[in-house]
């Protein structure tokens, strides 16, 4: 047995951008046939064309890229994640269109009003010899796609156009053949659904790669010039351009008022505003002084900056992101599995259907001509595609919307679970605060064997500010940064003691300590306050702290207190501050001074109770995050609180919590209205055309466009106004 470390480490995702798929069953074959050659955690999208695998070393790429065009398809690139594939400068599907276009306009002519006369230039073998080329070049499409798909046991929608024809086809050439008159022919009738065909098939493309318009702006942000710094053998500064995708981190760039910012980079000098609005959705630009990041893909509004790359292209924000909304689409939510299975036995369905009501014609108008052409009306008219593309359509604009308004879900389901969402658990420091922390109160001590304090208020500042300024703390910051002097205390030694706080020595031997009330407990019983400064074995004062309360926070608990969610505030803060901040906000129920194991365990009462979300940042957060429903987590949270999240929020996102709710529910009414549209074509058009009321013209411009109808409302979704 291999052991599972040694097994992962020779695991390797591969991305592929494949050509072709015209229906659901087409991602089912690409699916079953990687699954079946070794590949696993499979994601295929039919919406984007994109697929993913995990590949064990031994797989041989091109042989499984022979075996995609086997079975009818083709892989136009291999891409790294958060690329966009190859361009082509005429779709395919168009330039087949415009082939077939003339041959069939020529056969349809004499059908037109005034142009009866052709009919006697039209004789078969000059309607054989126009009608030859567009059912090749269909026949070339539709009939080779088709029989791959029969022989690999998952038959897609192309059977059902080249059946239907072919069968017009081989009819009107027995009758040219035998001489049976203008009642057997119907050479118009096979170039008009192969070339009607082709057109539908185009103008879903289109309408598909509308679906991908977010996802393809974030995709086409990172691949720009950058003006990199170097130094020449005199120390001096050379600027030369490159692209983007040349920079690693630590090279220096530097970036004008105007220029889109390059990659992930930190400013080392320099100042300006950037908009941020591809990723975060805001609008206003955000100021930025030396120190601070820029996200590659966002622009630099005003001012220039000369900055050092934190992340090459590959491994940047941007990238993240678009690799996280292409897996996202990959992923197949409930819904979809269910309309998988449904397309899987739909065409054997429809073709059995075919049958039927060409004998049930034939029995009833003993003519074999029109029962023929309701059963072809009816092959060309069912559509497996509405029903494949009802979900994926939604799903895409919906992963789209959302990354464009700094909102990134790891995985579909998540986005349709929203629907389900009856209760919200908020931690609190870092989720409805800021975690910035500062100083509410504080006091000196009064020295007991006299009326004066031990200390001068400026001297306890000072003092508090030399022991806090090492320390990474939260709360310690807060004091450095608002108690900041010009001089500080020398210390001879200081160290932070984890669970007590700062201890420091001087040269003259005195001990300070600013901590815990653990530092203190042996001088004091008042066990109320956040830091205690003691100076060898005498407190000197204590201060008071308090975390600021995000400006969205109230506005984002009482769109959830409208829309009826219950609200918890789910802590390992002390009781009392949890209380004032949850009556501020007005949260329903307080649950404080919790440990991990101990969120964990109520995420999991509140979860049965009904499905619930949770909002956390911190470490502590991560178990309890996994646990929920639906984890949400703000993307400068702690990075494992980020891993386990189901859905990121960017930009300090609280406020991005009611968009993210709101559009995973309306995504899902989408996706449920898009179903029931699928169906309900099928439903009503396949005996419509059984009854000889649409030609198989008509049948198939109705087939092209049932998809377009799916599309268009699912791209409601990019105007639908969300919280």
């Amino acid at each position: 047995m291999v052991a599972t470390g040694c097994y992962n480490s020779y695991m390797e995702t591969i991305n592929w951008k494949i050509e072709g798929m015209s229906c659901s069953t087409c991602a089912l074959t690409i699916g079953k046939y990687l699954e079946k050659k070794g590949g696993l955690n499979i994601k295929v999208s039919l919406a984007s064309g994109d697929v993913s695998f995990d590949s064990p070393g031994e797989l041989d790429r091109q042989q499984l890229q022979k075996g995609i065009h086997d079975l009818g398809y083709s892989v136009v690139k291999e891409q790294a994640p958060g690329t966009k594939a190859a361009r082509r400068h005429l779709n395919r599907h168009l330039r087949y269109f415009l082939f077939c276009l003339p041959f069939t306009i020529l056969l349809m002519l004499p059908m037109a009003p005034g142009m009866a006369g052709l009919h006697s230039l039209m004789s078969p073998w000059v309607q054989l010899v126009l009608c030859l080329p567009v059912f090749t070049i269909g026949m070339l499409f539709f009939g080779r796609s088709a029989v791959k798909s029969v022989l690999n046991g998952l038959p897609n929608m192309n059977v059902l156009i080249a059946v239907g024809a072919t069968a017009a086809f081989v009819y009107s050439l027995v009758g040219s053949i035998e001489g049976l008159g203008a009642d057997y022919l119907f050479y118009e009738t096979t170039a008009a659904i192969i070339t009607i065909v082709f057109l539908g098939y185009y103008i879903e493309d289109a309408s598909i790669q509308a679906t991908q318009r977010s996802l393809k702006s974030l995709a086409t942000s990172q691949k720009v010039m950058a003006t990199m710094i170097a130094f020449d053998d005199q120390h001096q500064e050379v600027l030369f351009p490159v692209e983007n995708t040349q920079l690693r981190s630590g090279d220096l760039i530097l970036i004008r008022s105007g220029e889109q910012v390059p990659a992930d980079c930190k400013i080392l000098w320099g100042e300006g505003g950037a908009d941020e609005s591809i990723l975060t959705g805001e609008s206003l630009p955000v100021d930025k002084v030396a120190k601070d990041t820029l996200i590659g893909g966002s622009l630099l509004v005003s001012g220039s900056v000369k900055a050092q790359v934190t992340a090459a292209i590959g491994d940047s924000v941007m990238a993240g992101i678009v690799r996280l909304v292409q897996e996202a689409q990959g992923e197949k939510p409930p819904m979809q599995q269910l309309a998988d299975r449904i397309s899987a036995v739909f065409v054997p369905v429809v073709v059995g259907l075919a049958v039927i009501t060409f004998l049930g014609n034939y029995l009833y108008l003993h003519q074999a001509a029109p029962a023929l052409m309701r059963s072809i009306a009816v092959l060309v008219i069912a559509c497996p595609c509405a029903m494949g593309l009802a979900t994926p359509a939604a799903i895409a604009v919906g992963l789209g919307r959302a990354a464009r308004g700094g909102i990134l879900f790891r995985n579909a389901r998540h986005l349709e679970a929203f629907k389900n969402i009856r209760q919200v658990i908020f931690d609190k420091t870092g989720t409805l605060t800021t975690g910035d922390f500062s100083v509410s109160r504080w006091q000196v001590l009064i020295d007991p064997s006299a009326t004066d304090p031990l200390i001068t208020d400026d001297q306890f500042r000072e003092i508090a500010f030399s022991l806090e300024k090492y320390s990474n703390h939260p709360i310690a910051k807060g004091i450095a940064r608002e108690w900041k002097q010009k001089k500080s205390l020398p210390w001879q030694k200081i160290e932070e003691i984890k669970g007590l706080g700062m201890k420091a020595t001087t040269k003259a031997g005195d001990i300070y300590w600013a901590g815990s009330y653990k530092v203190a407990a042996a001088l004091t019983t008042d066990d109320t306050h956040n830091v205690y400064i003691v100076c060898n074995d005498r407190l000197l004062g204590w201060i008071d702290v308090q975390d600021t309360l995000r400006p969205e926070a109230a506005s984002v608990v009482q769109w959830l207190q409208d829309k009826g969610i219950r609200t918890v505030l789910l802590s390992g803060d002390r009781r009392q501050p949890c209380l004032e901040l949850a009556a501020r906000l007005g949260i329903a129920e307080v649950l404080a001074e919790q440990t991990p194991e101990q969120k964990l365990q109520q995420v999991s009462r509140l979860n049965s109770e009904m499905p619930s979300a949770m909002v956390g940042d911190g470490i502590n957060d991560a178990p309890a995050l996994a646990r929920a429903t639906i984890g949400l987590s703000m993307s400068d949270a702690s990075q494992l609180a980020v891993q386990t999240a189901d859905v990121v929020l960017m930009n300090q996102g609280l406020r991005h919590l009611p968009a993210a709710l709101e559009l995973g529910r309306q995504t899902f009414a989408t996706i449920r209205t898009n179903l029931f549209w699928a169906f309900f074509y099928n439903v009503i058009a396949i005996p419509i055309a059984a009854f000889g009321w649409l030609t198989p013209a008509v049948a198939a411009l109705a087939m092209g466009f049932s998809d377009v109808v799916l599309v268009a409302n699912s791209l409601r979704l990019y105007v639908k106004k969300v919280a």
